[in-house]
């Protein structure tokens, strides 16, 4: 197959960047030195141009499956034949003694019979707009771009093949080939290449460092190993440097195949904020959301000005905020959804709802980790008196469409729990504040949501005022304390919600749209897949009204159990899933894995010992 179905991928990092490898032994996509670096293999976006490693057997009739060591994010894939047995081991070293330079390691072995095995590395450097040289010796082969070059040290013979390397050879029972890539100085040799020994003490460092750190994880409630493998993806789309954690490692991965809706996920949405500390604290992991904090933090106190509002929705992952958008015309698309794009345009818009998260995460890391600082909230005061001035625009919404700015009601009650977090902090703390004003502002946010939000024609809160769609980011009302979950408006738009689309609702079976895209006029061309992240809110949703209707509580089980089924094979979501059950958008998804942590912490709780 040219291209592989998204869902067929695994991913591997070492938390400065991200490489997915395909069930054909072929690594499709890796940006390097970091995640939003320009890519070196693409041919996820490009099966022509894009660049590519592959290594697979060359006998025909193989058979392929993959999975993750258990614990951890070493990657296997695994070959079966009549004639033999071959694994293929992915990983990028971390850990304490781990070289500063960007390394991923890839072994193969043979555990039975005798196999054998073609190796092709191409890659294409700068999306695939640039040339590089290339050159080889008897220890591997070097690769230079411009500003990087890579280095192949092999322990089998390579030879020069166009722009890029091949090899052949044959493996018996117990045998192995080790390969390293690695970022190098330009001429430098392409590095000496681990021998068996070595190769195995790398394998094990590493499978250590990554069950040592899920080790920590808090959670042994049901569905004990699918939350590790959400932690664990978390973790490797968390950039060490800095603590900020990108959305998805890759980019325009198509929200339809063959459309438009193709963006760029390789930033930090401050909209992950709540939703990150909420998940990393429940399960455990309080380093990594006090990281994240801090980086938060440097964002809050530069107070820069953005489309006229003090922060804006997304940053690169050193903070950087010029993430201008444009197009790679030259490449094909993912099964030729064009446009390829890099950047996001979207950080320009004004997205109100962002406060909201960014208060709310602020609250719940004072209240389970680390009081905030004099310092910090003299900056966060600042930032709620501008939602208590600011709280009434129109704004383009949490779905950042391309349309005209609306009154969206997510983002409206997502001003009031930034005025309320702020109360709140201010009372809790005993922290200066211009509490009269906030009040007056959260109680007003109330009264407009109930009154313009709510619409007697649907008998459900919509999208924005004076529209009837829905829109299922409405389900997080009782998750942030705005209604409670069993209020007869909230119960009123959660059944609307969960009412087939067929039927005017946003549901298809387990699964939920974020929106109906047909008639919200977003100002995008082309169709888009349930939205996984929603799927998980309605089950979030329907276990806080279960409280006090057990039928609901048990219909949130069942649709959560149904909705771990669209998982990939490894356990792995990514934005979307499409009409016939396939993974689209961008892979995998961070927002994705949050909202299942907090949908099965709260289930499992809510469950009890039942």
């Amino acid at each position: 197959m040219p291209y592989q179905p998204i869902e067929n991928y695994g991913v591997i990092g070492n938390m400065r960047t991200a490489a997915l490898v395909g069930l054909d032994g072929s690594i499709d996509w890796l940006c390097l030195p970091r995640f939003d670096s320009p890519s070196v293999f693409g041919a996820l976006l490009d099966d022509k141009k894009g660049g590519f490693f592959r290594i697979a057997p060359t006998a025909e009739r193989v058979r392929h499956k993959q999975y993750y060591w258990p614990d951890t994010n070493v990657l296997v894939t695994r070959f079966l034949h009549p004639d033999g047995i071959a694994e293929v081991e992915d990983y990028m070293p971390v850990g304490v003694g781990t070289p500063v330079d960007e390394q991923l390691v890839r072994r193969v072995r043979v555990v039975r019979g005798r196999l054998p095995f073609a190796l092709e590395c191409r890659p294409a450097f700068d999306y695939a707009r640039a040339q590089h040289d290339t050159h080889v010796n008897e220890h591997g082969a070097r690769f230079d771009g411009p500003g990087l070059s890579l280095g192949l040290a092999a322990s089998v013979p390579l030879r020069r093949d166009r722009d890029g390397v091949a090899g052949a050879f044959t493996l018996g029972e117990g045998e192995s080939a080790t390969f390293v890539l690695r970022t190098i100085d330009r001429d430098a040799a392409p590095g000496r290449c681990p021998g068996t020994g070595e190769a195995e003490e790398r394998f094990r460092a590493t499978v250590a460092y990554w069950q040592r750190w899920l080790g920590r994880c808090t959670y042994h409630g049901r569905w004990r190993e699918t939350v590790h493998r959400s932690a664990l993806a978390l973790k490797l789309l968390t950039y060490e440097p800095t603590g900020a954690i990108v959305a998805a490692p890759t980019t325009s991965l198509p929200e339809g195949v063959g459309g438009h809706r193709n963006w760029d996920y390789r930033y930090c949405w401050l909209r992950d904020a709540a939703f990150t500390v909420y998940a990393f604290l429940r399960i455990g992991f309080a380093d990594e959301a006090a990281r994240f904090m801090d980086w938060l933090g440097a964002r809050w106190k530069e107070h820069e000005s953005h489309c006229g509002a003090p922060l804006q929705l997304m940053y690169a992952v050193d903070g950087r905020s010029d993430l201008t958008e444009y197009e790679l015309p030259h490449l094909d698309g993912y099964m030729g959804s064009r446009p390829v794009r890099v950047g996001n345009g979207a950080h320009g818009q004004l997205q109100l709802d962002v406060y909201g998260e960014l208060m709310d995460a602020v609250y719940l890391h004072n209240k389970y980790a680390r009081p905030v600082s004099y310092d910090s909230w003299v900056s966060l005061r600042g930032l709620v008196d501008w939602v208590a001035d600011n709280w009434d625009r129109p704004d383009e919404g949490v779905w950042e469409t391309r349309g005209a700015r609306k009154d969206h009601v997510y983002s409206r009650f997502m001003c009031w729990v930034a005025l309320d977090r702020g109360l709140r902090l201010a009372d809790k703390r005993s922290l200066p504040a211009n509490r009269a004003k906030w009040l007056a502002a959260r109680d007003a946010v109330y009264e407009q949501v109930m009154a313009r939000g709510w619409s007697d024609t649907r008998k459900s809160f919509v999208q924005s005022y004076g529209a009837d769609n829905l829109d299922a980011a409405l389900l997080l009302m009782p998750l942030t304390f705005f209604m409670a979950p069993d209020d007869p408006r909230m119960l009123a738009t959660v059944d609307a919600i969960r009412t087939p689309a067929t039927k005017g609702g946003l549901a298809a079976d387990g699964l939920v749209y974020r929106y109906d895209y047909k008639a919200t006029h977003d100002g995008l061309e082309g169709s888009e897949g349930t939205f996984n992240m929603c799927s998980f809110w309605l089950v979030e949703a329907l276990t806080r009204a279960g409280k006090t209707d057990p039928a609901r509580l048990e219909e949130a089980r069942l649709r959560f159990e149904q909705m771990l089924g669209y998982g990939s094979p490894l356990g792995l979501f990514g934005e979307q899933t499409g009409p016939s059950g396939e993974a689209l958008g961008n892979f995998p998804q961070g927002f994705t894995h949050l909202a299942l942590i907090s949908a099965a912490f709260n289930l499992d709780r809510a469950l009890g010992t039942r």
